[in-house]
């Protein structure tokens, strides 16, 4: 497993960043790079489990099952990745796991002068690199819009 890493600088508050990067509404804008019908299902609170939603072509949900390892209010946020959803159901342990389980994915707020850098660090298999370099910087731009927007 390999780490990746993203940048973008956000001409808003590390608070309104991060409050609209996790609200529910906004979250499925900029995910919507990851899969047009990108949503999460639980809380994003410390030790709370959260799931990454998308329904496929076929009109099945799948994902990713995780939990918040830390959250920092408009700092800090870690994911650990243990699982995914298959057609609905959780799949903790097997073949379909083996490439996330234990995988993290970390969100770091840094503001100076109005200005928010936000960092996303992301373990993935290599077989998913090419896919992560092209929709994480699409994500993050969107995100950018967002927060730009009428701030």
């Amino acid at each position: 497993m390999k780490t990746q890493q993203y940048k973008i600088d956000i001409k808003a508050s590390a608070t309104r960043v991060y409050d609209l990067m996790l609200n529910q509404e906004s979250y499925k804008l900029w995910a919507a790079e990851f899969s047009p019908s990108s949503d999460f299902e639980g809380s994003w609170a410390k030790g709370a489990k959260i799931t990454f939603t998308a329904v496929d072509e076929a009109g099945k949900k799948g994902g990713m099952v995780a939990r918040i390892l830390e959250n920092i209010p408009a700092k800090f946020v870690s994911i650990e990745h243990y699982g995914v959803l298959s057609d609905g159901e959780e799949v903790t342990d097997g073949p379909a796991v083996k490439d996330w389980a234990g995988s993290h994915e970390n969100y770091t707020f840094d503001e100076k002068d109005g200005v928010t850098t936000l960092t996303v660090d992301v373990d993935t298999d290599d077989k998913y690199l090419d896919y992560f370099d092209e929709t994480w910087p699409r994500a993050l731009n969107k995100l950018q819009d967002i927060c730009e927007a009428s701030n």
